[in-house]
């Protein structure tokens, strides 16, 4: 009964036996209450501890038990002065975790500030994406430099592409001409297409960019490298800009199932023609390759069959044939 206020069974039947007989001794008193020695003399100690037991005046040396009604007015008092308590101290550390709430929020990366979110780390942005995808119901649009796709972004996009593709989202997508020299990427794009998006290819695609209902964007914080972290906006006049920016390029790029056309007036591919014009402004063969999203072996092979085309000993008399030949 009284297991409520910390009373074990064993010590509230001392309590009893106490209120009902205090004379005698541990072993007269286990043996009315059917405890053991043991268990009674610990049942006496608790109770002094709980004050429900103090010395008795009438026999020296023995005990004697406070009436129920001081003695468990005691013990709800320092209950409630418990409760009190732990009160104050859950208030401190509600207004402590506040406290620490408020400073880590100016602080964490993956927070929303006036319609944009700095998203920082491959499981941050895996995240969001999941989240926009599930969200999507009218139209998908994604620009992917950098030729072949590693198979863990392939992994992690098909089961997202499936699922909105399946819901009747258009999805139009741009690849660099480049996938079309990597098989399992390429095998990728073309199972897109089987399942009704719309897939393309560009010479140069400068940044990734993924566009959500025309009302959101997503664009990596370094161009060179997308796995350090993303932007993530909703602000209209930005989302605008790069769906311009989108449109672009999609109407310049070709259908993924067309065949390469070349330029009649040159004989020149688009590759072959961008990358001609990236050497003339002076980059190098290695910035090349990373623009064009193709190994360096590619670009040096590929520049040496245009500098045999046009007969030029060095990359300076090509540039010079080139233009003269109004390629660039």
């Amino acid at each position: 009964m009284l297991e409520a206020l910390g009373l074990d069974p064993h010590v509230e039947s001392v309590y009893r036996g106490m209120l009902v007989e205090p004379s005698g001794g541990v072993a007269e008193l286990a043996a009315r209450l059917s405890l053991t020695e043991a268990e009674t003399r610990d049942g006496l100690d608790q109770l002094v501890d709980l004050e429900l037991l103090r010395p008795s005046r009438d026999l020296p040396g023995g005990l004697c038990a406070v009436t129920p009604e001081l003695g468990l007015e005691v013990i709800l008092r320092r209950q409630e002065e418990e409760v009190a308590r732990r009160q104050q101290e859950l208030a401190r550390s509600k207004a402590a975790a506040a406290q620490v709430v408020a400073e880590y929020a100016t602080l964490r990366p993956n927070t929303e500030s006036e319609g944009a979110e700095r998203l920082v780390g491959m499981d941050a942005i895996q995240a969001r994406l999941e989240q926009l995808t599930c969200d999507l119901s009218e139209e998908c649009l994604a620009l992917i430099p950098g030729g072949a796709q590693s198979d863990a972004s392939r992994e992690a996009s098909r089961p997202l592409d499936r699922s909105a593709l399946a819901r009747g989202v258009r999805m139009r997508t741009v690849y660099q001409n480049s996938v079309r020299n990597h098989p399992a990427t390429l095998a990728y794009a073309r199972w897109l297409t089987d399942e009704g998006a719309e897939v393309r290819t560009s010479p140069v695609l400068l940044s990734r960019l993924l566009i959500f209902d025309r009302s959101v964007a997503l664009v990596p914080i370094s161009p060179d490298n997308s796995r350090l972290g993303a932007l993530c906006t909703q602000s209209p006049g930005i989302v605008a800009s790069l769906l311009a920016l989108f449109e672009q390029v999609w109407d310049a790029s070709v259908p993924l199932g067309a065949d390469h056309v070349v330029e009649p007036a040159t004989g020149l591919s688009p590759v072959e023609q961008r990358l001609l014009k990236l050497l003339a402004s002076g980059m190098t063969d290695e910035a090349a390759s990373k623009r064009l999203g193709t190994s360096l072996r590619t670009v040096r092979r590929q520049m040496a069959a245009l500098m045999e085309r046009l007969d030029a000993t060095s990359r300076f008399e090509a540039g010079l044939k080139a233009a003269q030949r109004g390629w660039l």
